[in-house]
């Protein structure tokens, strides 16, 4: 039975594996565990040549299905063994549909959501030949300038845990090589969100306690959803390079957690292991990253210039490229490349034009977005308006709605802002747009510098007053004014961090001359980070901060913002009043003298030392009720589950989504626990007056921690705090004790 109708046995594979590796020469085996750009950067040989003599066994960035065939005809048909080629793409927030990127599916707080989006684009990648994808990247990131903050789940390991399982289970299926799904790839092991400064591939310095507690639990749990591969990280991590990190890579791995699936490193990471002053040449790094546990090298081919040397010298013994060999294989084969390793092209076309995935896009995007602000219920807008005016630099721009990492997406098939209002409003609506102002990054972006993307001519100091000018003037004469502004596609995610949260170029001058017309303003923030909204906070009446929503992103922010859909996301990081606030982030421990001391003002002098907005914050178009917090036993034995349910009531005259959040706080123990933790979420969706019971389980997964007195996972005996609430400021409180 083929893999592409059934899982096959771990027996059926190692047998067909270990078949495979008596036939092959040394070459072929190093062969195997290089991966190799594909034109995007140049190469020495062509990739036929290189396929024919076994030297690939993964290439990057093929995305034409008629191209995918060609050099998988020539790797199953013109190589001596007939092994068919893996071919890896980064697809982590859609191929060609493009959804909300992956901060904001977080924002969700849906994971039956973010696996859907993920089937659909493993569906789509799949029909165009790809089988492995560079994702889900799982880092905790609480230090909004790091640009790759976009690409993963924001602050909390809980959470972060739940998106990391719904992601690997939505592109792999319930097996790997389940039909029309891909590899996952979990990403970047470890600790490469926690980078000095915000400084994308700065070092790390992680604790044990926090590393364990932290930022290890997203990645542990996609490999408990039988993840089939791992990334490693560009990072030092406590000054051992996570590429050549022996605990990272087999005590935590291999060891602790059981992987066996295979390691790739990030682009060039082996060869850079020279760079970090780690390795003293190439083939040193080769040695360091094969014998720390990294299977597959990624773009340098350090491990096919080197590895066959190596052997020949003693340095390493075959058996060990043997067992990095050994995942690869068995990769292939449970994904069914021997027997299907080519594409039906038309049937391609049909999975990537498919008007559902697009439908799901404008669903996710909604559900994606998070309500900041509605002073005087100004949203939902009335479609009967008169007149409105669409304003900012992103209002429509199709590529910025995309968001980073979205290279197989198609920017003509965007709906922009402006296009979806003027989809959503009767023919009668007048609806004005200027962009008002440019914005741009001082230094171009890693991936234009690549492609050879010149940068459009910046504008002259006239014609930016015009401009300026006329989207006041537009904003005047309208009744009132939506403007979408916040950060270009590529001002997020790798290689974008930045110095501050502020809005980028004259957007904040643009936004207060637009208020100051005594309009009323909507505020749309399309962006990958937290920004600076401190004056906005306090003078714009609504914002909706939409993140970078996809390819129907604009129907889906006009369907929020005139009542066809409820926002009901919460954000998934908390939200600063300032740059000078980070890091910060809920999950903070006290000190001797705690914000709800009554003698405490702020740890700072000049800013309240709270958040602008906290975090699992989000409203709604109605209001919601918590009430009847009940423990079905209030002292537990270690072990055992502590059952919890709460009432939660629409009180408003509108349909709404209201996400349930869960909160625990150990009072006492080895170590000192945050101040809150969460422990339990669901989201829910409910009628006018609608009342719903929901339950929680807790048990010793949520109850232990890793204590660095003890040097292990303990669950202790303790009392504890409980919340449930909206957010993580939640008031509704409990306590309850596990007992010995």
């Amino acid at each position: 039975m083929s893999a592409s109708s059934a899982a096959l046995s771990d027996a059926e594979v190692e047998r067909r594996v270990s078949a495979l590796l008596r036939q092959m020469t040394l070459e072929e085996k190093t062969g195997q565990l290089t991966q190799i750009f594909y034109k995007f950067i140049p190469d020495s040989a062509t990739p036929e040549e290189r396929i024919r003599k076994g030297e690939a066994g993964s290439y990057l960035f093929v995305t034409d299905p008629a191209e995918v065939n060609r050099l998988q005809r020539v790797a199953v048909e013109q190589s001596r063994l007939h092994i068919p080629l893996l071919m890896g793409f980064d697809v982590i927030h859609g191929f060609r549909t493009i959804f909300p990127v992956p901060l904001a599916l977080a924002a969700s707080w849906d994971p039956v959501l973010v696996e859907q989006v993920q089937t659909i684009a493993a569906r789509e990648a799949h029909a165009a030949g790809i089988r492995w994808t560079f994702a889900p990247m799982v880092d905790i990131a609480r230090d909004p300038r790091w640009g790759r903050m976009v690409e993963g789940a924001g602050e909390d390991p809980f959470l972060g845990a739940a998106s990391a399982r719904a992601q690997v289970r939505g592109f792999q299926g319930p097996y790997i090589g389940s039909p029309e799904h891909v590899l996952a790839c979990v990403k970047h092991f470890a600790g490469y969100g926690a980078a000095d400064g915000g400084r994308d591939y700065d070092s790390s310095y992680i604790p044990d306690v926090s590393l364990w507690n932290t930022y290890l639990p997203p990645f542990h749990a996609a490999v408990q959803a039988g993840v089939g591969s791992v990334m490693s990280a560009y990072m030092d991590l406590n000054d051992v390079p996570a590429t050549g990190n022996r605990f990272l890579l087999q005590d935590v791995l291999r060891q602790s957690w059981g992987f066996r699936g295979f390691v790739v490193s990030d682009a060039f990471a082996i060869r850079d292991l020279t760079t970090h002053g780690f390795a003293r040449d190439e083939q040193d790094a080769a040695y360091r990253a094969l014998t720390a546990g990294i299977d597959m090298d990624m773009g340098a081919k350090s491990y096919l210039s080197n590895l066959a040397l190596l052997v020949r010298q003693g340095r390493i013994p075959e058996a060990a490229i043997d067992n990095a060999v050994r995942p690869v294989l068995a990769a292939k084969i449970r994904l069914g490349l021997f027997e299907h390793p080519y594409v039906d092209v038309s049937r391609a076309q049909q999975i990537l034009n498919a008007p559902e995935h697009r439908e799901f896009a404008r669903i996710a995007a909604r559900r994606s977005a998070v309500l900041l602000r509605n002073q005087g219920a100004l949203l939902p807008l009335s479609k009967n308006i008169a007149s409105l005016a669409v304003i900012g630099p992103l209002a429509d721009s199709q590529k910025d709605l995309q968001g980073s990492w979205s290279f197989a997406g198609d920017p003509s098939e965007v709906v922009t802002v402006l296009q979806g209002i003027r989809n959503k409003l009767p023919p009668g609506v007048s609806v004005a747009y200027a962009k008002g102002v440019e914005i741009r990054r001082r230094y171009p972006s890693m991936f234009d510098a690549l492609q050879n993307v010149s940068p459009a001519p910046a504008p002259t100091a006239a014609e930016i007053e015009e401009q300026f000018d006329k989207a006041v003037s537009v904003a005047r004469r309208s009744d009132l004014a939506v403007l979408v502004l916040g950060e270009h596609e590529d001002m997020s995610g790798e290689g974008a961090s930045r110095t501050s949260l502020d809005l980028p170029g004259d957007q904040e001058r643009l936004l207060k001359a637009v208020v100051a017309t005594g309009k009323p303003v909507v505020l749309v923030l399309i962006n990958g980070r937290p920004l600076d909204l401190s004056w906005a906070a306090e003078h714009v009446p609504a914002i909706l901060e939409a993140w970078y929503p996809g390819t129907q992103g604009g129907n889906a922010i006009a369907d929020l913002l005139f009542g066809d859909a409820s926002p009901g996301g919460k954000l998934p990081v908390t939200w600063p009043r300032s740059a000078g606030q980070i890091p910060i982030y809920y999950a903070h421990n006290r000190t001797q003298q705690p914000e709800t001391s009554p003698e405490f003002t702020s740890r700072y002098w000049d800013l309240p030392s709270t958040p602008l907005y906290p975090f699992g914050y989000g409203l709604s178009y109605t209001q919601f009720a918590f009430s009847n917090l009940q423990l079905r036993q209030n002292r537990v034995k270690a072990g055992e589950r502590l059952e919890v349910s709460v009432n939660v009531e629409n009180t408003g005259n509108r349909a709404g989504d209201e996400v349930a959040q869960l909160y625990i706080h150990q009072q006492s123990g080895s170590a000192s626990r945050p101040v809150r933790q969460l422990k339990g979420f669901q989201r829910i969706t409910l009628a006018p007056g609608e009342k719903k019971t929901l339950r929680f389980m807790l048990g010793q997964e949520e109850l232990s921690y890793w204590s660095p007195q003890e040097k292990k996972w303990v669950e202790e005996p303790a009392d504890f705090d409980l919340w449930i609430g909206p957010d993580s400021t939640a008031t509704l409180h409990a306590t309850f004790a596990i007992i010995p």
